[in-house]
């Protein structure tokens, strides 16, 4: 008995659950005989069935298998049928290819290839392309002929996802099976060399659809045109729209918008006005939509004056023109800055009958906020309530910001009150503003409220915005702290002059009596109850003196530079403030904007040049740190030398930042060759610049083990000891490159300096294991209790880990044994040396038991843990797995930093998920994290090879963007 006939109810309620399928249907009927062949199919009506079937398929029971589902609903199902249900399963791929496969079992029946087409459009949308590829061997297996539908869709579909090279491989498959291409393949071939910007492959095959009399919409000759255009090739554009006419049947004018926008998009703006001028000639009227398209064009271009001027001959001629155009115009030369040519334009086109869009006076409010007008921004706020026109939340939002930039913080709440009175719901986007702008201003207790305000409303908090008002808390301790120390240091500099002037007045009145001497003695009292403030030196309260500065300066200046201004209206808005600028202040803020090298390097040029103003020696060294971290060299020494030309003497810190920088980019030759132009200019290292060049003087990368090992011997002569860091990269440099004679002896010299015996013997067996050298440090763990130390939780962890490096788990796991024997607890390096080991090996039962584990231990991962999780699942292929591990680590912490992004972005593209690791290229320079140009080249590569080369192109965009904004 089938389900049906036990539950008669069944049907209507199915019916009723899938009322949104309703589709016809002429050939799917439900028998009681499992036969379809008895009553002729256009005989009833059988559509209820196939409701029955798309409802099983949408809202499949996750305890029931799907398969028997289907089995049990006794339907009788021919091939039009399947194709019906499939179209109705497009946005359920999963479920409609286990219908397909259900199907396809089934006793009678056979695939079509309408079902086929069916599905394969199915797995197109779905971007899976390796279905696509066996749906069309299966179609090949089965003798089912692939029509010319079946190959227009698979084209169209790679064409879509930018797989040029899968779209040019089934169109020739489809001429060698052949099936003679029709006009909407190659239509969709044409469209998609034309998005992937193969403008000359496009052109052919366009030429040989001409020549059989096929055509393309007109969306499509618009890309091809724009492309041609793109490309200078303006006599083929001409030739398109000669077909556009005869072929395509369109009107002259419509073929003449075509061109135009083509001209205007691709940036040929003497062509388009070329074109213009033909259609004049011709006594051919210029219609509205042409008019807005070349004026577009011309402010676009930065040719405003030309469009304006454009604009008034139309005028003349009374040709009708469009808000939108007005609208460009006033856009163009808002943005230029010239806000009182905009002014202008408004004023004058109102009285035309003109009438500004709220969009468009937002972007002059926040044009005017930008060059600090805060007064004309409010005042054209309140013409536009005047003139009736409602403020939406752009535009409200972008008031806000502006009030709390300039300090108004209470008119920007009453406003931002007010928006949500009048019935304007805030956004994400609008709180984020202004939760952004109160952190800068570092009302923190507002923003505080305004966030808390955010998550009540239920709109999602970003992990940025979540980190930005953490740091924002952060920075307001401490600069609440740094006010109490100046509040602190003023008034010891009070007192301590008002006794210099009492002892000089003692001085030049000898004959002062001793009760004068006596007024002293409370003053002295008051002096020495500041004994915290004594323990400074005088140097660092005359430092401190200068260091004194307005909070709310220093993020004026910082807000203007990071901003996406030009220089030239910074510059202004900068003349206007008024601002004095103390030395101080201008390190903050170039330390501030240190990831904007450009402007902040414009901004030391402009400030240099200040009445009154002298740049010091640790404005330079900030100055040259900048450029040297953007890696542009040549200014960095440029600086260097100005800095020496203008009287500015160089500290062992100015040349600790130079060789830095130099080391980093792995220039260790000049890194060396700058420590040694140091020393002949009698000036003495200090320690941290013996550091850092060691430090990278051991890194692969510019490696040079020699002058290493000579630095470090003259570091410890002239009095300097190493830190833990150091001792530790130092070290693991000597073990990799065999130099265990002058390991040891390192070791033994840093025992008697600064580290006990423990730990320098724990950080030479790290060393060891870590280069592979077990042998090795067994035999020194052997000699450790001699030596007077003893076999640790972090002395194991370096056993472990390197015994499961060098594949010997079963000695690494006798090691986790002995240790939880003797009462040692693991430590997270054990787990996790682990957890890299069993997914190397495939074991991931293990990988969930030492997680386990971990948990119950109370061991927390560390971001190494969590790199590990990333990298074995995107080996697994679990690459669902490694974006919830990511996800988790910004939820929860440990953040992201700069080797886990590069380690996710590699992993990504290595598995063909290029596109993905482009979001994460853009999201660590969205949190601060510049990338290096190995992530560059990697997301680059890896979009190219998965046929996408737009979005490559966008990558070399993004990169090149980075480079102008970090160089001087």
């Amino acid at each position: 008995m089938s389900l049906l006939q036990s539950h008669p109810g069944t049907l209507p309620m199915l019916i009723r659950r899938s009322t949104r399928f309703h589709f016809p249907l002429r050939t799917v009927r439900l028998c009681q005989t499992g036969r379809s062949d008895d009553i002729p199919m256009d005989s009833r009506d059988v559509s209820p069935v196939v409701h029955q079937i798309a409802g099983i398929l949408l809202s499949e029971d996750p305890g029931v298998p799907l398969e028997d589902s289907l089995s049990a609903a006794g339907v009788a199902i021919d091939a039009e049928v399947a194709e019906t249900v499939l179209k109705r399963c497009l946005k359920a791929p999963g479920s409609a290819l286990r219908f397909f496969d259900w199907v396809g079992r089934r006793p009678g029946f056979r695939h079509t290839a309408e079902t086929y087409n069916s599905m394969i459009y199915i797995a197109g949308e779905a971007r899976d392309f390796d279905l696509v590829k066996d749906l069309l061997a299966r179609m090949d297996a089965e003798s089912v002929k692939a029509d010319v539908k079946t190959w227009t869709t698979v084209v169209s579909h790679y064409g879509k996802a930018g797989l040029l090279g899968g779209a040019l491989l089934s169109f020739e498959k489809m001429r060698r099976c052949g099936v003679e291409a029709d006009e909407a393949a190659y239509s969709s071939l044409v469209q998609a060399l034309c998005e992937g910007k193969k403008i000359e492959v496009a052109l052919e095959f366009y030429r040989e659809m001409a020549l059989k009399g096929m055509k393309l919409d007109e969306y499509v000759y618009g890309l091809l045109m724009t492309g041609l255009a793109g490309s200078g090739d303006v006599g083929s554009v001409r030739l398109i729209a000669e077909d556009m006419a005869k072929v395509a049947g369109m009107t002259e004018c419509a073929v003449n918008s075509s061109m135009l926008k083509s001209f205007c998009v691709s940036g040929r703006m003497e062509e388009a006005l070329e074109l213009v001028w033909e259609i004049r000639t011709k006594n051919v009227c210029i219609d509205n939509q042409q008019v807005e398209i070349l004026v577009e064009g011309l402010c676009r271009a930065g040719r405003i004056d030309d469009a304006l001027e454009f604009v008034g001959e139309m005028e003349k001629e009374n040709v009708s023109v469009g808000t939108s155009v007005y609208e460009f115009l006033i856009d163009g030369y808002s943005k230029r800055g010239n806000i009182l040519k905009a002014r202008e334009l408004i004023d004058n086109w109102k009285k035309l009958g003109f009438i500004p869009s709220i969009s468009l006076y937002t972007t002059l409010i926040q044009r005017l906020f930008c060059l600090n007008e805060y007064a004309e921004a409010c005042k054209l706020y309140e013409e536009i309530k005047a003139n009736g026109i409602e403020p939406d939340v752009v535009a409200v939002t972008a008031l806000v910001a502006g009030h709390v930039r300039h300090g108004y913080i209470s008119e920007a709440l009453e406003v931002f009150e007010g928006m949500k009175s009048k019935g304007l719901k805030p956004t994400r986007k609008a709180y984020s503003v202004f939760i952004n702008e109160l952190c800068k201003a570092s009302e923190i207790e507002v923003a505080r409220k305004v966030f808390d305000e955010m998550r009540g409303c239920g709109l999602g908090v970003g992990n940025e915005l979540s980190r930005l008002a953490r740091k924002s808390m952060e920075d307001r301790k401490l600069c609440m702290a740094t006010k109490e120390i100046k509040l602190k240091m003023n008034a010891y500099r009070v007192r301590n002059q008002e006794i210099q002037r009492k002892q000089a007045d003692l001085a030049i009145n000898s004959s002062s009596s001793h009760e004068d001497v006596d007024g002293l003695l409370p003053v002295r009292s008051s002096e020495t109850s500041s004994n915290e403030l004594h323990q400074l030196s005088s140097s660092e309260f005359d430092q401190a003196g200068s260091e004194c500065f307005n909070e709310g300066d220093l993020m004026e200046v910082t807000g203007l530079l990071s901003s996406s201004c030009d220089w030239t209206d910074i510059q202004d808005a900068l003349e206007k403030s008024g601002i004095h600028f103390s030395s101080s202040l201008v390190v903050e803020i170039l330390h501030n904007c240190r990831r904007h090298g450009s402007a902040a390097m414009k901004f030391f040029s402009w400030v240099a040049r200040k009445p009154g103003y002298q740049h010091t020696a640790e404005t330079y060294n900030m100055a040259i740190k900048i450029a040297g971290s953007g890696k542009d060299f040549k200014y960095m020494r440029m600086l260097f030398e100005e800095m020496e030309r203008k009287g500015c003497e160089a500290t062992a810190d100015t040349w600790t930042i130079m060789l830095t920088q130099y080391g980093r980019a792995g220039l260790t030759k000049m890194a060396l060759q700058k420590f040694k132009e140091m020393k002949a200019g009698k000036c003495k290292p200090k320690g941290s610049t013996y550091k850092y060049l060691i430090l990278f003087l051991c890194e692969r990368k510019g490696r040079n083990v020699d002058e290493a090992i000579k630095l470090s011997r003259k570091m410890i002569r002239a009095g300097f000891t190493p830190d833990k860091e150091l001792a530790e990269t130092y070290l693991l440099c000597l073990c990799e490159t065999e130099n265990l004679t002058e390991a040891r002896a390192f070791v033994e010299s840093v025992c008697r300096k600064c580290f006990t015996s423990q730990i320098s013997y724990s950080m030479l067996v790290k060393a060891l294991c870590r280069a592979g050298r077990l042998e090795e440090a067994a035999s020194l763990v052997d000699e450790l209790e001699n030596l007077g130390c003893v076999i640790d939780q972090y002395i194991y962890g370096s056993l472990v880990h390197g015994l499961l490096r060098g594949g010997k788990h079963d000695d690494a796991l006798a090691k986790v044994g002995k240790m939880k024997e003797e009462g040692i607890v693991p430590t997270v390096h054990v787990y996790t040396s682990l957890i890299s080991y069993y997914f190397k090996t495939k074991q991931m039962e293990n990988v969930a038991k030492v997680l386990g584990e971990m948990r119950e231990d109370g061991c927390p991962p560390t971001i190494i843990t969590y790199c590990t999780l990333i990298r074995g699942y995107m080996d697994e292929g679990r690459v669902i797995d490694a974006w919830s591990v990511f996800r988790m680590m910004k939820l929860k912490g440990p953040f992201p930093d700069f080797k886990t992004y590069s380690m996710f972005i590699t992993c990504l593209c290595k598995v063909g998920r290029s596109e993905e690791g482009l979001q994460l290229l853009h999201e660590m320079i969205e949190t601060g994290i510049v990338p290096s140009t190995v992530n560059f080249r990697t997301v680059f590569y890896g979009l190219n090879r998965e046929g996408k080369p737009d979005l490559a192109r966008s990558v070399l965009q993004v990169k090149w963007a980075l480079m102008r904004s970090r160089k001087c």
